[in-house]
């Protein structure tokens, strides 16, 4: 795992934790370990006034409805009314909400950016860089990590606070496919990077 990245600008710079949600952590052996270095993030990017935005995936009834048939991905949920914005386990983990309150933005497809005002809201505040986290890494992280590359934003990706039910999966994109535009780190990377930025931060949440 790479352990190294350029200087990090708080006021431009955002955490995205995405879809650490019961429902779907429940689909990895371990998320213990998952959760765990999702909080280190959270603390490393508080205290150096990193923003934090949680990314979700859930649906309404109308959002279920408007799945196509043609859909491989999101019909059989929508057909099984499934991810439920209504219930509780389609939330963002308790352990990630106990802190300062941070943004959310819900999605109802694979990627942060499709179905949601996130890149309006970066835009509006000033951030270019974005630091990725979350499950799973042949979803919504490969996802986000292609398009927000097309959108031109600077990416960091914390490949010990992202997985996937396949394993092996996991380590070819997080060592031959996402490195191509995107910058591989751990959280203790992540956690020195901040901590260098942190005396002269000013908290943004």
């Amino acid at each position: 795992m790479a352990s190294q990245t350029s200087a990090l600008h708080p006021g431009r710079t955002a955490l995205l934790l995405m879809d650490l949600q019961h429902s779907l952590l429940a689909a990895l052996p371990e998320p213990g370990p998952v959760l765990e270095r999702a909080q280190r993030a959270q603390r490393a990017a508080l205290a150096a006034g990193i923003r934090e935005i949680h990314v979700r995936v859930a649906f309404t009834p109308q959002d279920h409805a408007a799945v196509p048939a043609h859909n491989k991905a999101f019909a059989p949920v929508a057909e099984a009314g499934a991810l439920s914005a209504a219930e509780p386990e389609n939330d963002v983990h308790p352990l990630l909400r106990e802190g300062a309150p941070a943004h959310t933005v819900t999605k109802t497809r694979v990627g942060a950016f499709s179905t949601t005002s996130l890149d309006p809201f970066l835009r509006e505040q000033g951030i270019d860089t974005l630091v990725l986290a979350g499950i799973f890494t042949s979803g919504v992280v490969l996802s986000t990590v292609r398009e927000a590359a097309d959108r031109d934003y600077r990416l960091l990706v914390l490949g010990d606070v992202c997985a996937d039910p396949d394993p092996q999966l996991h380590r070819t994109l997080m060592e031959s496919v996402l490195p191509m535009q995107a910058d591989i780190l751990d959280v203790a990377a992540f956690e020195a990077a901040a901590g260098a930025a942190a005396p002269a931060a000013s908290p943004t949440r």
